[in-house]
């Protein structure tokens, strides 16, 4: 029997379910959940399989979190929220909570989030209270890893991608828009960036060693040693324990370019990858290309791509698709999805061949996440 899958849709103006079928055909649509708020994540935890945190920017609370303990049907706030300690004019103030990861499996009521501005916190006590990282967020070089006041970043700066090593519960990696890769080996109180290779085309120095715009950041579940990024300038690969990344999207087709946001891996293969380009050019309208999406896969670790784009239209599709809006799923043949800025929710069940739209008509999605519904 083929499991079914539950996508969780943040959106600008609040959240929505999708529940497939049996043959992940078609999915059922429940919502909204905080209804006109900014949903920037929504993730089930893994470890009991009905735990939910969503990272919410309300117009009454401000940034915050809310938990729900059994898949979404009922939802508390956050008692203690991502928040800096409290100073005088000028300090850091957390605008929103943009990224949320459940914690190593040997710690069952951990969990991580990225705000911004660029920030990590961290909870102890399954989304209810948080505290600061504060080997990041008060390091001596926060201002100059980060940007400073400076970072233009649309809609803020933001600290991203953050990844746990399943082999290790204090071996961390993270990355910022602006900032670039950082890793932690210490649970946090010690960082070092982790970005040669990676092209800085709008920095003074192209070469330096951090303030570059990671997009996104995915480590391997099944070769935890093998990271892929979607960068501000590319495509790239790292096999630790190397220090230096390569620009596997110097082999995209040079009329599309390796520029995009979102980037997701086949979670049994390590050689599999997909991302979403979008237009790259100065203005940086942030469209498909052309006005004709497509999903370009790899699948022998960005020595070659190609083109998967069957089902999706063929001219005057002007959207493009978010860092956290596509995911997989952990069926065979894997499922992957998105969801577009113009509010469209995209499936594949045959790891990108074919593609159909399961929804339509929402918010301008900002994320997508996967998980097998309770049997």
């Amino acid at each position: 029997m083929t499991d079914r899958v539950q996508l969780f849709v943040a959106t600008r103006k609040g959240a929505w379910f999708l529940d497939g079928d049996a043959k992940r055909s078609s999915f059922a649509i429940s919502g909204p959940h905080f209804f006109g708020h900014i949903v920037h994540h929504v993730v089930l935890d893994p470890r009991d399989g009905k735990t939910l945190l969503a990272a919410a920017k309300t117009g009454h609370l401000g940034p915050t979190v809310f938990r729900s303990s059994d898949r979404g049907r009922t939802w508390t706030e956050a008692t203690r929220p991502p928040a800096f300690p409290k100073v005088g004019e000028g300090g850091r103030a957390v605008d929103h909570v943009f990224w949320l990861t459940p914690g190593h499996a040997s710690e069952p009521n951990v969990w991580w989030a990225g705000t911004s501005p660029q920030a990590l916190f961290k909870s102890h006590d399954g989304g209810a209270t948080w505290d600061s990282v504060k080997g990041f967020n008060e390091h001596a070089m926060y201002g100059a890893w980060t940007g400073g006041p400076q970072d233009g970043t649309p809609d803020g700066p933001k600290m991203h991608s953050i990844n746990v090593d399943p082999r290790d519960a204090k071996h961390v990696y993270v990355g910022m828009s602006s900032g670039g890769v950082f890793e932690s080996r210490d649970g946090g109180e010690s960082w070092a960036p982790l970005n040669q290779g990676v092209a800085a085309d709008f920095l003074p120095d192209p070469n330096a060693a951090f303030g570059h715009d990671a997009h996104c950041v995915v480590q391997h579940p099944a070769r935890p040693d093998r990271l892929y990024q979607q960068n501000h300038c590319g495509i790239y690969l790292i096999d630790r324990p190397a220090t230096r990344w390569d620009r596997i999207g110097n082999a995209m087709p040079k009329e599309i370019g390796d520029v995009g946001f979102s980037i997701v891996v086949h979670p049994k293969n390590p050689d599999i990858a997909w991302v979403m380009p979008m237009d790259g050019q100065t203005v940086w309208p942030r469209t498909s290309i052309a006005g004709k999406p497509a999903v370009y896969r790899t699948r022998d670790a960005g020595k070659s791509w190609e083109r998967q784009d069957t089902g999706f239209p063929r001219e005057q599709a002007w959207w493009t698709v978010k860092r956290q809006a596509m995911c997989t799923d952990h069926v065979d043949p894997v499922g992957l999805y998105f969801g577009t800025t113009s509010g469209e929710v995209w499936a594949s069940i045959d790891e990108g061949a074919h593609w159909s739209n399961v929804a339509r008509h929402l918010p301008h999605v900002y994320a997508v996440t996967a998980a097998r519904l309770p049997s």
